[in-house]
């Protein structure tokens, strides 16, 4: 049969990530030095752990209702209203199949016909596919050098069309934090001009000085903007925060019509996150992980170190990517040097896979120390010319 004449022009439009590419180069090496992976390289804590072991032992493995238990639900309103403000019953909650799930569902909720949505250039690979699956199309915000989506350069690409502005900070592939002061006037423009700020904040534990604690955000309640719920979808992960990226478990909170809607449509797909997860993140309020996310800022450290002896790089603040630019003077796209990179045994992504550019790549340092070091050793030494 010929399966391809049966294939849908959504699926068509969708390229394999460049990702996964780079991975199956990864698969052909012995002993790769693997700086490309999106994950972090500690354990799930006790507790959490826990949480879901004691969920599956009694017996908690069906479904759960679609909206996510009222156990975790009424914990992150809890956490929303302890740290930004925001009063219980105000808003809605959705807990979902991870932030990717939540993002599908916002897309899904608020795209189609000839509506927009905003993204930052550089962006997460889903970004701009979310428009390819959902219709409607994604407009890029040229964030280089500085990779900040700031007001003044997304307001020129809002248009009575556009229905949300996308940011993530820290962000990836960047690891930029923004500042709360550039948050707060993005998300100003977006409650002016009528459309949504989505705020992925899937890194928002993982920040590093100036920052501590947990990462700006645009969704405070402030002066000015006593209603933030209404204008701005927030959108969090336990995976990458607490090691488990495998559970898939996130959730969505903001304007109760739109998280109705979200809903709605979980129920038609997911329907609900996996239930033993959910259990897990509920213990996952409880858990510290400010010694972890130290020792990643001292990677971070090393790094910025490092590559400054050779290239251009805005320094990562926060998540645990780095996004250097490949020097000029060697004439080369990224994917080139990354392809040069992978033939001295080193994984990294390049920039075309997050970008409209080819001039940086993507660099994970999500790994241990002595495989950070091997790894920068040959990226600059590959930077210098050798």
């Amino acid at each position: 049969m010929d399966i391809d004449r049966l294939l849908s022009a959504r699926a068509r439009s969708i390229d394999a990530s460049g990702i996964r590419r780079v991975f199956e180069l990864g698969a052909k090496l012995k002993d790769p030095i693997n700086l490309s992976i999106g994950q972090p390289d500690f354990a799930v804590p006790d507790e959490v752990k826990r949480g879901a072991i004691d969920a599956i032992r009694a017996d908690r493995n069906g479904y759960t209702v679609t909206q996510g238990i009222p156990e975790l639900r009424a914990r992150i309103e809890d956490d929303l209203h302890r740290t930004l403000g925001w009063p219980k019953g105000e808003y809605g909650v959705l807990v979902t199949s991870g932030t990717s799930g939540a993002l599908f569902l916002a897309a899904m909720a608020l795209l189609g016909g000839d509506d927009e949505m905003v993204i930052p250039d550089p962006y997460f690979v889903l970004y701009p596919n979310l428009a390819k699956l959902f219709g409607g199309r994604a407009v890029l915000c040229d964030t280089y050098p500085e990779f900040k989506m700031t007001a003044a350069r997304a307001a020129p690409l809002l248009t009575d069309r556009t229905r949300f502005v996308l940011n993530c900070s820290p962000g990836n592939p960047t690891g930029v934090t923004m500042s709360e002061e550039e948050q707060f006037a993005l998300h100003d423009l977006c409650r002016e001009r009528g459309g949504v700020l989505v705020s992925d904040e899937i890194y928002d534990r993982f920040v590093f000085p100036p920052f501590a604690g947990a990462a700006p955000t645009p969704c405070r309640a402030r002066a000015g903007c006593e209603r933030p719920w209404d204008s701005v979808l927030l959108v969090r992960g336990f995976g990458k925060t607490y090691g488990a990226t495998g559970w898939r478990i996130g959730y969505a909170a903001g304007p109760k019509r739109l998280i109705e809607e979200m809903t709605k449509l979980q129920q038609y797909t997911y329907v609900c996150a996996p239930s033993m997860a959910q259990w897990g993140a509920l213990a996952a309020f409880d858990a510290d992980i400010s010694g972890l996310v130290g020792a990643y800022a001292r990677r971070r450290d090393r790094v910025v170190e490092r590559l400054s002896e050779a290239t251009d790089l805005a320094a990562p603040t926060g998540a645990f990517y780095a996004f250097p630019r490949v020097p000029e003077r060697l004439g080369q796209t990224a994917k080139a040097f990354v392809e040069r990179a992978i033939d001295r045994g080193v994984l990294i992504i390049p920039g075309n896979v997050f970008s409209a550019r080819d001039t940086h790549f993507r660099l994970s340092f999500a790994t241990d120390e002595r495989t950070l070091d091997r790894g920068l050793d040959v990226i600059v030494r590959l930077m210098k010319g050798g």
